[in-house]
């Protein structure tokens, strides 16, 4: 794949999530459908106001929520470090973010500051901890919100890739397996913007990563996860997380969209069969789902992750992410780059970032 290519990959990538961020600004945290119906009508098709006593009070259609404000962040250190430079982002968040923070969830950027993050902030500012004794339990999938700026930089840089998201997470969250998949969204999120797709193949190639040490899972079966042989030695368990599972998840939802004795109908469905909570196990299935099953359709992937209720920002972030990396820059609709709140800004930065996809 050439490098304009690449380069339109990564940058469709990002602008995925952030185009899925916005668009889950109005109808965030609807758990009862009805009431999402009720306030939204039967399909949203685009960017929306917050109703009066929900979230993000204050914000307006198009707008980026903490989530994307923390992207950019990330991206912006990216670029003007030129790579992961863990002290120049921890100095960010405590000047550009912290001081607008006060704890309280309805507070902040976006008007509303998420569970990791308000952990962060107490640690950091009441307490006075050092970065490295700030991440907490939090099962969300904040991290990865802004990791996957970390994975489209280090697109082509497996082993980097890992070190610095592993590195980027555990600053606000702790927990080994919500690591371990933060990293695992990473490593496919690479693939795509090399050129793959998310397919029943994808796991595979991670596998074969994990295999020459790239990636660092351990892992005990041979290709194809046949049995290991007599007398094989136990892999090395150090530094590598428990298990390659993280990175099977993605080829079995693309199995099930294959399938034809499977089906979701209609697609926004899949948050009631993967459930609609924001751990990182109910979110990554959806998405994964999502980009599989629409993975040359951006508008129908970020809208039926919309409409699907309840954490519906983070689901729409991820798989704009994944379908973005899928269709480029160049195959997202124009009318999501129209409706986007300071969308110039946030596409400079893109290319930014995807120029250097593949440098060292």
């Amino acid at each position: 794949m050439s490098a304009s290519h690449i380069q339109d990959r990564a940058a469709g990538a990002l602008m995925g999530a952030f185009i899925g961020d916005a668009l889950g600004l109005g109808p965030h945290w609807y758990y009862q459908l009805d009431a999402l119906h009720q306030d939204y009508g039967d399909w949203i098709d685009g960017y929306t106001d917050p109703k009066p006593g929900r979230y993000h009070p204050g914000c307006k259609a198009g707008q980026l929520s903490q989530a994307g404000f923390i992207l950019a962040l990330t991206v912006r250190s990216l670029v003007e470090c030129g790579a992961y430079d863990r002290n120049d982002f921890c100095r960010r968040m405590d000047e550009e973010l912290f001081p607008l923070l006060d704890g309280t969830p309805v507070c902040g950027p976006g008007g509303y500051t998420s569970q990791s993050i308000r952990e962060v902030w107490r640690r950091r500012v009441q307490q006075k901890l050092p970065w490295g004794q700030t991440g907490s339990h939090a099962d969300t999938t904040e991290a990865i919100e802004r990791t996957l700026a970390i994975a489209i930089r280090y697109a082509f840089q497996p082993a980097e890739l890992a070190a610095n998201i592993t590195d980027n997470t555990l600053l606000t969250q702790s927990d080994d397996i919500v690591v371990s998949m933060t990293v695992a969204y990473g490593a496919v999120l690479a693939l795509l913007v090399q050129g793959h797709m998310l397919d029943t193949e994808l796991s595979e190639k991670l596998m074969a990563l994990v295999k020459n040490g790239a990636l660092p899972f351990h892992a005990v079966t041979q290709d194809d996860l046949q049995p290991p042989r007599p007398g094989d030695p136990d892999p090395p368990r150090a530094g590598r997380f428990a298990s390659p599972d993280a990175l099977l998840t993605p080829s079995y939802m693309a199995a099930a969209v294959a399938d034809p004795d499977i089906r979701i109908e209609p697609a926004w469905k899949v948050s009631l069969v993967y459930g609609m909570p924001c751990a990182i196990y109910h979110q990554l299935p959806a998405a994964y789902y999502l980009a599989a099953r629409f993975r040359d359709d951006f508008e129908s992937a970020v809208l039926h992750a919309i409409n699907g209720g309840g954490q519906n920002q983070a689901r729409a972030i991820l798989t704009g992410t994944l379908v973005g990396a899928q269709v480029g820059m160049s195959g997202i609709p124009q009318r999501f780059l129209d409706g986007l709140d300071q969308v110039d800004t946030l596409r400079n930065l893109a290319m930014a970032l995807a120029a250097k996809v593949g440098n060292s």
